[in-house]
């Protein structure tokens, strides 16, 4: 992540008192060009790295550089450190806000403290960018001046005025009462109130926002977690839901269920496998659930989709057979 690889800079610097792009991008495993972009993100975030010229040049911390952050033992600094890896700061462009807060907590440690945190931090990774199947996990990419508007309003709790494109639809200015912000595997959504009723706005999907003075229309207090875990539980009760039929390999059970909206019914067959009765989100999702399966699954009804997947079958085993 690139808050532990700016910690890491920081404290090469501090140790070796000055190196050229080449060596730190040795040290770090990167290109110079990366150096060169963390150099200036440092310098952003009010870190004092300064570039010295010449065949014994570099770049250094001024001289005496010191925060004035005490009080941290070693497991502190460490759980600020592994908290620091996470999206949630990049997906509420706080990014160079961490990135600082991070090199003031190491630097404010002692010496003995300092070196172990930063390795023990280096065994630890959190929500790396793929799984074991190498499926890349792509983090939403978010104008910082869009956030920081939005931020802003929600915690001064005054409205927020957002110029937001829905999927498939024009960009559309709305005036929303904003309550909180909520980041899941590196997308980051608005919870906000518009005319009475409950909203959910995708980060990426703003284009612009624009903080105003009056004071937003919202409970004082919030449980972010619940109020998350109702507006899930709507979106996926809502829509033309559809109820599904069908045999299963006991096996793929847990995949079933990973991703069907509820398991109405279930028993077991004479021959080991289930019989099922299942709610889909849409006939997109039944569909594609029950693909996912393979053989390891027989729809009974309804008939449209048993038909759609004997034809998904068929026009792929035509595709095979064309060679």
């Amino acid at each position: 992540m690139r808050a532990d690889r700016l910690v890491s800079l920081v404290l090469l610097l501090r140790r070796h008192g000055r190196l050229s792009a080449a060596a730190l991008a040795r040290e770090l495993e990167v290109s110079t060009r990366t150096v060169l972009r963390d150099i200036e993100a440092l310098s952003a975030a009010g870190v004092p790295v300064y570039a010295e010229r010449g065949r014994h040049g570099g770049f250094a911390l001024l001289p005496g550089f010191q925060t004035e952050l005490t009080g941290l033992n070693h497991d502190e600094a460490l759980a600020l450190l592994v908290a620091g890896s996470r999206r949630g700061a990049q997906a509420f462009g706080l990014g160079a806000a961490l990135a600082s807060a991070m090199c003031k907590v190491v630097d404010a440690l002692p010496e003995s403290y300092r070196v172990t945190a930063a390795g023990a931090a280096q065994r630890l990774l959190i929500d790396p960018d793929t799984d074991l199947l190498a499926r890349r996990q792509v983090p939403d990419e978010v104008p910082d001046t869009v956030v920081a508007e939005v931020r802003r309003a929600v915690f001064a709790g005054h409205k927020v005025r957002i110029h937001y494109a829905a999927a498939g639809q024009a960009p559309k200015w709305r005036t929303v009462d904003p309550i909180g912000l909520v980041t899941v595997r590196g997308q980051g959504y608005l919870l906000a109130i518009r005319s009475g009723e409950d909203r959910t706005y995708r980060l990426s999907r703003i284009v612009a926002a624009e903080e105003l003075d009056e004071p937003a229309q919202r409970p004082d207090r919030v449980d972010l977690d619940r109020a998350w875990q109702e507006r899930g539980t709507r979106f996926r009760t809502g829509g033309d839901q559809v109820d599904v039929v069908l045999r299963l390999n006991p096996a793929r059970r847990d995949d079933l269920v990973a991703t069907a909206l509820a398991i109405r019914t279930e028993e077991a067959e004479a021959d080991g496998w289930l019989r099922l009765e299942v709610t889909f989100q849409d006939s997109r999702h039944a569909e594609w659930a029950v693909w996912q399966l393979a053989t390891n699954a027989e729809v009974l009804a309804p008939q449209w989709l048993r038909a759609a997947v004997r034809d998904r079958a068929a026009a792929l085993a035509a595709r095979y057979d064309a060679m």
